[in-house]
């Protein structure tokens, strides 16, 4: 019984939350190992490395204080896993078999596995495992207006209405990710593509995620942040190093475009106070341990730190195809047009689905 509890348990907040992949299990830092280093003499985090796991970003409440699961409790839950993941879903029909049509077949090949340590949950900071409280604050009149445009957009967006390419988000175009998983820090797990490359030259690090191809670009260099004024959507970041460890920061997120999207900070926090902090640092010679502490006091009650590990892979980075958006823009201010040409009417006061 104990087996179908904890598995049950884990399976529902994993599959159904996060819906991840898998990790080869990282390793800890042995004794008798020298972190090597490049030419130049920084540490060298060089490599193609997977950060795929099914642990769950949070931790579920019905495991209250339990940081980490037994060995004989993990290897339940990963068989359970395992298992669930094998089944055939015949069940539905055509459309239920369309809207699975991101089946196993494009997800990494084996997402089954915890952290080495059998933790439960990515987040290690607060204690409980779980996102802080967030802060609820009321909408000024400038951003209840932002709101209401980027509200109008996703309808126009839903109902086939599309006004100009502002309807289509910049995630909806395959530009960058929108939504804080696999292509962008922070990174974390994601349905697939949970893969990035390190690169070093004197004075850059260079990491290229596979999701939707981002490449951050960031100095090492001692130089100062970009002034306020400057705005981008990924952030400017800037690197320094503590020793063996890699340091980033990143500020000055685009505050609002012309309908108030922002730049791509974690779960809507404000652009104008969010702070991420990351490190990166090897713990063995094919695992390196990524940390990440986000902090935003107009949004969470408190700071909290995540871990996710990663682990170097044999294979390469391909091409991010993303052609379901590559050429359906003509397609959709077309249609929307000949909508018109027929009658039909936008209806901004519609519910959203």
């Amino acid at each position: 019984m104990r087996r179908l509890s904890i598995s049950s348990t884990l399976l529902t907040a994993t599959a159904a939350a996060l819906c991840v992949t898998n990790v080869a299990r990282s390793q800890s830092t042995d004794d008798d190992w020298t972190p090597p280093r490049t030419p130049w003499g920084d540490p060298d985090l060089q490599g193609i490395y997977n950060y795929a796991t099914v642990t769950p970003l949070e931790r579920p409440i019905e495991l209250a204080d339990r940081a980490v699961l037994s060995e004989e409790e993990a290897a339940a839950l990963e068989e359970e896993m395992a298992y669930a993941m094998d089944q055939d879903r015949r069940d539905g029909g055509n459309e239920a078999d369309v809207a699975r049509n991101y089946n196993n077949l494009w997800t990494d090949a084996s997402r089954t596995q915890l952290t080495e340590d059998n933790r439960t949950s990515l987040i290690v900071d607060p204690p409980n495992g779980r996102l802080p409280p967030r802060i609820e604050h009321p909408m000024t009149p400038e951003r209840e207006a932002a709101a209401r445009e980027a509200e109008l957009s996703l309808k126009r967006f839903t109902q086939g209405f599309h006004e100009s390419y502002h309807d289509a988000d910049v995630g909806n175009r395959c530009i960058i990710r929108r939504r804080n998983e696999g292509g962008g820090h922070p990174y974390l797990p994601a349905l697939y593509a949970n893969t990035a490359q390190i690169f070093q030259s004197p004075g850059y690090v260079v990491i290229y995620a596979e999701m939707i191809h981002n490449a951050r670009i960031i100095p090492v260099d001692g130089r100062p942040p970009l002034p306020d004024s400057v705005e981008t959507w990924l952030g400017s970041p800037r690197g320094r190093w503590e020793g063996d460890t890699l340091v980033i920061e990143t500020s000055n997120f685009l505050k609002a475009d012309d309908i108030g999207r922002t730049g791509v900070v974690y779960r809507n926090a404000d652009p104008e106070t969010f702070r991420i902090v990351e490190r990166f640092r090897r713990t063995g010679p094919e695992t390196l341990e990524y940390e990440v502490t986000m902090s935003d006091p107009n949004t969470w009650a408190q700071p909290f730190t995540i871990q996710v590990p990663w682990n170097e892979t044999d294979g390469q980075i391909y091409e991010y195809q993303c052609q379901e958006w590559n050429y359906d823009l003509y397609f959709w201010l077309s249609g929307a047009r000949e909508r018109e040409a027929r009658g039909e009417v936008f209806d901004p006061d519609a519910e959203l689905d």
